[in-house]
């Protein structure tokens, strides 16, 4: 099997892991189509195609979809709970990477999503030039974030805060507001992010 054969088996496995983990979502909740379109912003058909594996959402879609469903954007990238094992290593070929097909970033979920815990680790890769707009705004739990800079630099904007972050800067914050990430420089952007909820966002 060549790269592009590869790199292409892994976006629809995925896709569908994407998909079986907003049906069980869903399903868990009790949420009809239509209650989580409402709570979510995102059109039914769209959710329709989405729990298919028929679309390709981008990050912005998927963070409403996150939170209209009360957990992280990370979670949804988790196998299904009744599939995924226990244990409390996630190794790194483990490790789920999901491009946005807007922006081009690249996330990959470094916490072992078998392990019922509140916190998750995620480290994200941000082109020259590339910005993401999350729109969504209070949650049912709180969730708190935390971006510690790796490498480059970057913009981020919370509510009407804009705050510049170089190498090794973090900062701290409530996604509770709509957020935009801004790499304005002709360098890619490397950052860990934190999150922590109110509930365990998992399970």
């Amino acid at each position: 099997m060549d790269n592009k054969s590869s790199i292409k088996e892994k976006a629809s496995s995925l896709s569908q892991r994407i998909a079986a983990r907003v049906r069980e979502l869903r399903a868990t909740h009790g949420l009809s189509l239509d209650t989580l379109a409402r709570k979510s912003g995102v059109s039914r058909s769209m959710i329709s195609l989405i729990e298919r594996g028929e679309s390709s959402p981008t990050a912005v879609v998927l963070e409403r979809l996150a939170a209209g469903l009360g957990v992280t954007l990370g979670s949804l990238f988790d196998g299904s709970t009744v599939q995924e094992s226990d244990s409390p290593v996630a190794r790194r070929e483990d490790q789920p990477r999901w491009q946005d097909p807007a922006s081009g970033y690249v996330r990959r979920n470094i916490s072992p999503p078998g392990v019922p815990q509140p916190l998750q680790i995620v480290e994200v890769h941000f082109p020259p030039r590339a910005r993401v707009a999350f729109e969504t705004g209070r949650r049912e739990a709180r969730v708190y974030q935390q971006v510690w800079l790796l490498e480059g630099a970057i913009d981020i904007t919370v509510g009407t805060e804009r705050h510049r972050l170089s190498e090794g800067d973090c900062l701290a914050m409530q996604l509770d507001r709509p957020t935009v990430f801004h790499n304005p420089t002709r360098k890619p952007a490397r950052y860990a992010v934190v999150l922590v909820s109110e509930t365990p966002a998992r399970r």
